[in-house]
């Protein structure tokens, strides 16, 4: 099965029902497509943009609400061209748009996936949306009132002429409806026009989300729906052996039971992620009884059977010294022949990352119904793209007749990337012939997920007799990302995990990295942070390792590497990273250290355009951590709105405090050992810090998504600071458990 996601849109406007003026993206799949603004029928269109004639103006949200705030960060950028009222503004959220266009399958309202909606593509695409309504609806006005548009200008929702004369856009929209959009996309605002972009706006329904009136994927309902629970292998790409469904069958409200196959081996997890065996009931506690009364033994798979954290620490270790067998990463100048020169001094360290789950507040869930020729989803979703091209494949229903609402997920993380549990819905619909609502529990949510890899980091570094940074080596043996995942293929062995250019790359002469792939039968995927993540924990922590092995100052040691502000490479400018750098060191008031037991850690990252650093103040109490202080400074590019952005940097630090102190995912004998928050502690209230204190730069650049690298640079610093208070350099994570062991 191919999952094409190429798309290609441009705008199209149209008159709408009661003389709406709506203006949406009709979807092309060419690679190349000019602007065009012709009109086309409402049935063509989305509503991407729609005015009613009382003024109201309605604005879809495209992007799959996840809990990032993109359901009220993309309609600002339409409202902000189309110089509406935002307190008029009402948000919809829009389903799947597929569309059949000239050339092929496409997006009728662009991409909905989570990971592209926040960056330079949007930043250009929504606010040519709203500059387009605009136009339309000056030039309305200006035929009505025969004035030059040149000379009219808009504020607020309303037309206004030279000499004060105003008509509000409700009165305009019929008229605009039908002219022909502009052969040219209109010009879009320069920054010190903006009115909405880099205001504080709060979320569009965080009432409702307050209020609990929201309604998540796993609240979703159809008519005559029975509810499914799976009982699912629990050995990676294991079999079922025997099943005996007589005593689950006759618990009241269980109607039946399926067997789901799991994927065929070494095929892509594209579907099902393991073998399993579904009870259908009328309602979850029947259906959960059922479950119970299943007598089930399972088949592992021998290449897997034995898998264990222990040995794949053990299978690390042996790989790690082997370089004629390593994939080379990267490889600038000659680091061997630094460890040669005379006066060098060599420090080397290594650092185990564990497996680690999504345990989204919301676990997976979806409602389906399939017929031969209809297919209705309801579901938190990441990629809808990706799950109509996955049903369209195990159904047969053609996909402009799949339907795909999306209500607001109850977190992400990377684990919606996958659609599993669409597969597994949509298969037992089809054999029961009858709505189904597929239900996770936390137990099924932590044994069967796309883990984050498992690693060992072996870092060396070579430094000359005033002891600067001469050579850096960065070897690493883990679980590829890019096993049986399809969203990979094609790309090197090890996509996900390391960076060829992350930092400090390109600052050093003598430059190297390794990877060497360790075989693992457990499902890999994204988890927040991502490449960053994995890779700048143990890169960080090394640096502040450098800086007291040799009595310098860890910000600057870090602030030499850099150097003079410049443009290194596309998207990384160290100027930039040393602007965060400098903000967290000044707030968390590097220069007077603590001298009450506290101790102070610092780190920072940059991918993508983004750039972030932290710091925190810590000390230890007893068998607690205590968080005094964090600090995060960012520089993302222009900040769309300054209350979602501190709330998703927060968000971000907290997540990746939980995962550096108390989580990890292990394998014993091929299975995963944890199934549910006692064994997988997550972060508790009285363990975070009181707040996190947001310091963001808006540079002026296009915004750039910034979740993966405020992760990034967490978790090292937290560690750093850990070791400023206790003198203990924890290397292996959880850190909790380590540190207490070394204490």
């Amino acid at each position: 099965m191919s999952l094409d996601r190429s798309r290609r849109r441009f705008l199209v406007t149209s008159a709408g029902a009661a003389g709406a003026l709506l203006v949406g993206w009709r979807a092309q799949a060419q690679d190349d497509l000019p602007y065009l603004g012709a009109r086309f029928a409402p049935q063509q269109l989305s509503d991407f943009v729609r005015i009613e004639t009382d003024g109201a103006v309605v604005i879809g949200a495209r992007g799959c609400e996840v809990g990032q705030g993109v359901k009220t960060g993309l309609p600002m950028l339409i409202a902000e061209e189309l110089d509406a009222d935002w307190s008029r503004v009402r948000v919809e959220q829009l389903p799947y748009g597929y569309i059949e266009a000239d050339s092929g399958p496409g997006d009728r309202y662009g991409d909905q996936g989570v990971g592209g909606d926040a960056g330079p593509a949007a930043w250009t695409q929504l606010r040519q949306a709203g500059a387009v309504a605009r136009w339309l609806l000056v030039q309305a006005a200006a035929q009505q009132w025969n004035l030059d548009a040149a000379t009219l200008r808009t504020e607020s929702g309303f037309v206004i002429a030279a000499d004060g004369r105003k008509l509000a856009y409700g009165d305009l929209a019929a008229n605009a409806a039908t002219l022909d959009a502009p052969a040219n996309p209109p010009p879009l605002k320069d920054a010190s026009q903006f009115r909405i972009i880099g205001k504080p706006a709060r979320s569009v329904d965080a009432r409702e989300v307050v209020l609990g009136r929201t309604e998540y994927g796993i609240d979703s309902y159809l008519g005559n729906t029975l509810v499914a629970v799976i009982a699912r292998c629990p050995y990676p790409g294991g079999t079922l052996d025997t099943l005996d469904d007589t005593q689950a069958r006759q618990v009241t409200g269980v109607h039946r039971t399926i067997i789901l196959p799991g994927p065929k081996s070494d095929a892509p997890f594209d579907g099902v992620l393991a073998a399993g065996v579904a009870v259908l009931a009328d309602d979850t506690w029947s259906a959960l009884r059922g479950r119970d009364k299943l007598k089930i033994t399972w088949k592992p798979d021998p290449s897997w059977a034995k898998d264990s954290s222990a040995g794949l620490e053990e299978k690390a270790g042996a790989l790690l010294g082997d370089d004629a067998n390593a994939t080379v990463v990267r490889n600038d100048g000659d680091f061997a022949r630094t460890k040669k020169a005379p006066h060098t001094t060599t420090l080397s360290a290594r650092y185990r990352l564990p497996f680690l789950a999504h345990a989204t507040a919301e676990p997976p869930s979806a409602t389906i119904a399939v017929t031969k020729d209809k297919v209705v989803l309801i579901a938190g979703v990441h990629d809808p793209d990706g799950a109509s091209q996955l049903l369209h494949a195990l159904t047969g229903v053609p996909r402009e007749a799949i339907e795909i609402r999306l209500p607001r997920a109850g977190g992400d993380l990377g684990r919606r990337v996958h659609n599993d549990f669409v597969a597994e819905a949509a298969l037992v619909a089809k054999e029961a012939g009858v709505p189904v609502k597929l239900a996770w529990l936390r137990e099924d949510d932590l044994s069967h997920d796309f883990y984050r890899p498992f690693g060992v980091h072996e870092l060396t570094a070579t430094l000359d007799r005033k002891q600067h940074l001469a050579g850096w080596s960065h070897r690493v043996a883990a679980t590829p990302r890019n096993w049986r995942n399809s969203q990979l293929a094609g790309k090197p062995i090890f996509a996900g995990l390391l960076d060829a250019d992350a930092f400090p790359a390109g600052l050093l002469p003598n430059f190297q990295q390794l990877f060497h792939a360790l075989p693992c039968g457990l499902p890999r995927g994204e988890l927040l942070g991502g490449v960053h993540a994995f890779q700048a924990f143990a890169t960080q922590c090394f640096l502040d390792e450098i800086a007291h092995a040799t009595h310098q100052d860890p910000v600057v040691l870090r602030m030499d590497l850099l150097g003079a502000p410049r443009m290194l490479r596309p998207g990384f400018d160290t100027g930039r990273l040393a602007g965060v750098l400098r903000i967290a060191a000044g707030k968390i008031d590097w220069q007077h250290k603590p001298k009450n037991g506290h101790g102070l850690g610092i780190a920072c990252h940059a991918g993508g355009g983004a750039y972030a650093a932290h710091a925190f103040e810590v000390s230890v109490e007893g068998n607690d951590l205590v968080i005094h202080r964090a600090i995060c400074a960012i520089d993302a590019g222009r900040v769309l709105n300054p209350l979602n952005l501190q709330a998703q940097a927060s968000a971000a630090t907290l997540i990746a405090v939980s995962a550096t102190l108390h989580e990890a995912i292990t394998l014993k004998n091929g299975q995963v050992q944890q199934r549910n928050f006692p064994d997988y502690p997550l972060l508790r209230m009285g363990q975070a810090p009181h707040s996190v204190d947001v310091h963001s730069v808006d540079s002026g650049a296009d915004p750039a998504d910034f979740h993966d690298i405020v992760a990034a640079s967490a978790a090292p610093a937290l560690a750093n600071a850990v070791f400023a208070a206790t003198t203990v350099r924890v290397r292996r994570l959880p850190l909790m458990p380590e540190l207490l062991r070394l204490i």
